[in-house]
């Protein structure tokens, strides 16, 4: 059978075998056991759990989620409960992958016993590793990562007893574990160094409110500091930076994430940070593979180009989506803006596509407007301030990214302004788009026009 051809199995039941069962695995089997109850379905994971929300990690350690375990939302369980034909093997290593004969070789973790398994089509989910960075000393003892369920208890453990706590990395994870333990009255000292903060997300403007509200809950951030070195005894960790020496309780690291696709090395088309490129029915280069999440490259709309984008709502939309095309390429998958946000205290920081930087270095004639206002009138009994910037591609004036930053809820605005850049409209487009007014929510040109309408006068007046 071919990729882009429908399933014609007759009375034959397609095989189907997924590897790996966190967020694009969960969606893929829950899709196959709803839309075709018939195929038989084996999940092979590592782990003895599946499901794991690693983004409520700091919510764990805060307190507001009281166990880890509410971060789980599906069980070996729930998924096998779909259906008779699902099988949910956990504690299971798939050591190899033979495409042309469509086996595998698979490990029990539990006994040692190895077998192999055939399968008609194969997922590939396996997801993501945390980024151990070069330095040194980074695995002695109370230096840990963040990325899973094992690191949330390892964490949660060893800060029990700690006072200062140490966060390397000022990515999302790390900002949000430093507002996490600022939370429960510990001394947090927050290190991140190279890049600005949050500068994936970001630029500078937007960093810089960010650091402030931070700082105004006591967090040291030391945000031009490169650290080198880690040492540790029974009580402390101590971090060596190019700019000096500091000593804390704990050290969490988290600097980001990269794919963890040594499983069909050389088998798929690979991008060079190591993620599958896959089509758009997330069909890998070899026809009866397709891929998802952490593992795979996105479809980056703003560039049209792959880029890794390992966040949770990709990887469910592409697990769903591989588990409806792997009976006949039918639904395309549509890219993405890597759409996100942040709650960081009282505040919200949402963003979708491009920073200014990123666009520049992406090849693009690209400028940035920004706009500070009150989001409804100042009659009301209160409002509040909301912080803008808008990333267009003066050649076109096409919207490529956008930023927000308020005590107001400005998720949603991040989610129409990706939309606008899934749809390639223009600063124009969002000068004039039609929105609502009402008192209660807005002025009678919404922030979002306003913004649109500041883009149009800086880019009119440089032609």
């Amino acid at each position: 059978m071919k990729g882009n051809e429908t399933w014609q199995g007759g009375n034959a039941v397609m095989r189907i075998a997924i590897v790996g069962c966190t967020h694009a695995g969960t969606a893929a089997v829950t899709q196959i056991a709803a839309a075709h109850p018939e195929a038989t379905v084996d999940v092979y994971e590592r782990r003895s759990d599946i499901s794991f929300l690693s983004c409520g990690i700091a919510l764990y350690l805060e307190g507001t989620v009281t166990a880890p375990e509410q971060l789980f939302y599906a069980s070996k369980e729930s998924l096998e409960a779909l259906g008779p034909n699902i099988h949910i093997h956990l504690q299971h290593d798939v050591l190899s992958v033979d495409r042309k004969r469509h086996t595998l070789a698979i490990q029990d973790m539990v006994d040692h016993h190895k077998f192999t398994a055939s399968y008609d089509k194969l997922i590939v989910s396996t997801g993501s590793y945390p980024v151990i960075p070069p330095i040194q000393g980074v695995s002695v003892p109370r230096v840990l990562m963040c990325k899973n369920y094992d690191d949330a208890l390892a964490i949660k453990q060893t800060a029990e007893g700690a006072d200062r706590i140490a966060i390397i990395g000022g990515g999302y994870i790390g900002v949000e574990l430093a507002e996490a333990y600022s939370r429960t009255g510990h001394d947090i000292l927050f290190i991140n160094g190279v890049h600005h903060l949050l500068s994936h997300y970001v630029d500078a403007p937007l960093a810089k409110e960010v650091e402030a509200e931070l700082a105004a809950h006591g967090v040291d951030s030391h945000l031009q500091e490169v650290a080198l070195k880690f040492d540790s005894d029974d009580q402390h960790v101590y971090i060596t930076t190019d700019k000096g020496e500091w000593q804390a309780d704990l050290a969490v690291v988290c600097v980001g994430f990269q794919p963890m696709t040594e499983l069909v090395d050389g088998q798929v088309k690979m991008n060079a940070d190591g993620s599958i490129h896959v089509n758009d029915y997330m069909q890998t280069s070899s026809p009866d593979i397709y891929a998802a999440g952490d593992t795979v490259a996105v479809h980056y709309n703003p560039t049209h180009k792959d880029a890794y984008a390992p966040l949770a709502t990709n990887a469910v939309r592409q697990g769903k989506l591989a588990g409806i095309n792997v009976f006949g390429n039918k639904t395309r998958y549509m890219g993405t803006q890597a759409t996100s946000a942040l709650r960081l205290y009282d505040k919200t920081l949402a963003c979708t596509g491009l920073t200014l930087s990123r666009a520049q270095k992406a090849g693009f004639d690209a400028a940035a407007v920004d706009l500070v206002d009150n989001y409804r009138p100042e009659f009301m009994p209160t409002t509040a301030r909301v912080s803008l910037r808008l990333v267009y591609d003066r050649s076109n004036r096409r919207i490529l990214g956008g930023q927000l930053f308020s005590q107001y809820d400005i998720a949603q605005s991040a989610n129409l302004l990706s939309v606008m850049i899934q749809n390639r409209n223009t600063i124009d487009d969002l000068a004039y788009v039609d929105m609502l007014f009402n008192p209660y929510y807005d002025r009678p040109w919404n922030y979002l026009n306003l913004l649109g309408q500041k883009a149009v006068e800086q880019a009119d007046a440089t032609h």
